[in-house]
């Protein structure tokens, strides 16, 4: 780091900073109420939705996890990135017009407006545990750990920095703050990402420009840009074959951008239905263009330093490529990625710790400040518990996103189960939907054991059927009736614009054009 590295990520705190407090700002006399702090009074721009879903998703685990996913299986990782452009659609045309036309502020509140209270208290917990133990433990931890490779900073220094920062403007300034500063968020990190795709492409050709560094990354590693994974490749159990295309990776992606509280509560906050729409359609661009700055860069490590010992050091590798006053750009990308997702997850923990436990469980009758600042706490001793236990749980690992994607996939069928039969089958029950939640842990847990040749996301689509049917069975068992909770459905208005469509159509096309190159 240089000086005018270290100038640059200054310029580029001060700017977000001011961002915030310009986000946070409420007329003198008047109180900040719940609804202001967690869903930004309702009031969200197309622009700052999209952008905020992006920076919410793109953190350390997006850029140094799937690098180092490109690096040891190549673009095939991309299917996660690709196929959510995809799901984005049919989440902003089938689901989000439910939610909106339901008023909620927690996707454990809907389940409860739904169900009954303890699907609603069961998922809120679930949900807790998750975004404490898996999201935010590896968002600090590998931030941590490129910090640590780029500059050299101690893990637990880096984990402290970098929580310090992000709670700094969030916990005061809520998701509008956290939303507008995802604005500069992104931009920092396309431009940084793009810059470091770009020198390890010059890289590669010996500076002979990025068309020639493409061509020799093609020739060098033709093995790593094959999207559908044949049976006797060695990674074949991450990706299997044509289910990252029609089997279970469709219920990882529903389950994390339809159903997850931290991506859909961008879209609670919109000014409108058709506002939201238009955030999410950004978002599936922006989605497209994702994989050349978390992916590509593992693919042209594994070229420059095919020995690096573990995979997820391929993106801080390639920053090492990045010459003196340009690295600190590339180092407040970095930083913005993992900021914005740790902010976003901390006020997720605030708004259903305080939303579907505290006023429901402890204080029905809490003031709106008492909310505010039950949310905050929430929000601080969150991000402290996950630094506590990030390097027992990932400090030996080899591919951190693979981790993920597989713990989750314990639970994310029975999630995508009882949203979808709740929202679209009228006959589901409470029971039901208990059950499929219960039964999605426990048949995961049993195939593990039982079959663990099995790829994991085999596994997610196989347990999804099961709980699939325990739903259907249950429910006719129990009620022959719809349900007197049943979401009208011919009272929301499903109808989307012709530029949606539009929009819609060239996804589609760009994706169709993606996998015809590299099938």
């Amino acid at each position: 780091m240089t000086l005018p590295d270290l100038i640059s990520i200054a310029v580029y705190v001060v700017i977000l900073f001011s961002v915030a407090w310009w986000a946070s700002r409420t007329d003198r006399n008047q109180e900040r109420s719940a609804k202001d702090y967690f869903l930004a009074g309702g009031s969200l721009p197309w622009w700052a939705i999209g952008s905020s879903l992006i920076a919410a998703n793109i953190s350390a685990e997006q850029i140094i996890g799937m690098s180092g996913s490109g690096f040891a299986i190549g673009l095939a990782i991309a299917s996660y990135e690709w196929m959510a452009a995809l799901t984005l659609l049919l989440v902003a045309k089938f689901l989000i017009p439910v939610f909106l036309n339901k008023g909620i502020y927690t996707m454990p509140e809907f389940l409860e407006k739904r169900f009954d209270s303890r699907v609603r208290l069961l998922m809120a917990v679930f949900w807790l545990g998750v975004y404490v133990f898996v999201n935010l433990t590896s968002v600090l931890w590998l931030g941590a750990l490129a910090m640590h490779t780029v500059a050299g900073t101690d893990m637990f220094w880096g984990m402290l920095l970098l929580a310090l920062f992000s709670l700094l403007y969030s916990t005061w300034g809520g998701l509008k703050a956290v939303a507008m500063t995802d604005v500069i968020q992104v931009t920092c990190l396309v431009g940084g990402g793009l810059l470091v795709l770009g020198l390890a492409l010059d890289k590669i050709a010996d500076g002979q420009g990025l068309l020639a560094g493409w061509s020799l990354l093609l020739e060098r590693a033709p093995e790593k840009f094959d999207m559908i994974l044949a049976s006797d490749n060695p990674n074949y159990a991450s990706l299997p074959g044509l289910s990252v295309l029609i089997g279970g990776m469709w219920i990882m992606n529903l389950s994390y951008w339809g159903f997850n509280q931290y991506i859909t509560q961008r879209a609670l906050a919109a000014k409108s239905l058709p506002e939201a729409q238009k955030g999410i359609l950004f978002a599936a661009f922006l989605k497209l263009l994702m994989p050349l700055i978390v992916v590509l860069p593992g693919i042209a490590a594994f070229v420059l330093h095919p020995d690096l010992p573990k995979s997820d050091m391929a993106y801080p590798e390639m920053m090492k490529l990045v010459p003196p006053g340009l690295l600190g750009i590339c180092f407040a990308a970095l930083i913005a990625a993992i900021a914005s997702s740790v902010s976003s997850m901390a006020n997720s923990v605030a708004t259903i710790f305080t939303m579907d436990i505290y006023r429901v469980r402890i204080r029905p009758k809490a003031t709106d400040r008492e909310l505010l600042v039950s949310g905050r706490l929430a929000a601080i001793l969150s991000v402290v518990l996950a630094m506590l236990v990030a390097k027992p749980l990932l400090g030996e690992l080899d591919q951190a996103f693979q981790y993920i994607q597989e713990f989750t996939g314990f639970f994310t069928p029975g999630v995508v189960v009882i949203f979808l039969t709740g929202m679209f089958w009228a006959r589901t029950t409470a029971n039901a939907a208990l059950a499929a939640t219960l039964l999605s842990v426990l048949a995961s847990l049993v195939l593990k054991l039982a079959a663990p040749m099995l790829p994991f996301m085999d596994r997610v689509g196989l347990v999804f059927l099961l709980c699939l049917a325990a739903v259907i069975v249950i429910s006719l068992l129990e009620r022959r009736q719809p349900s007197d909770k049943a979401i009208a459905l011919r009272e929301i208005n499903f109808a989307t614009t012709t530029a949606f469509h539009i929009g819609s159509a060239g996804v589609v096309l760009v994706l169709v054009a993606l996998y015809a190159t590299w099938w």
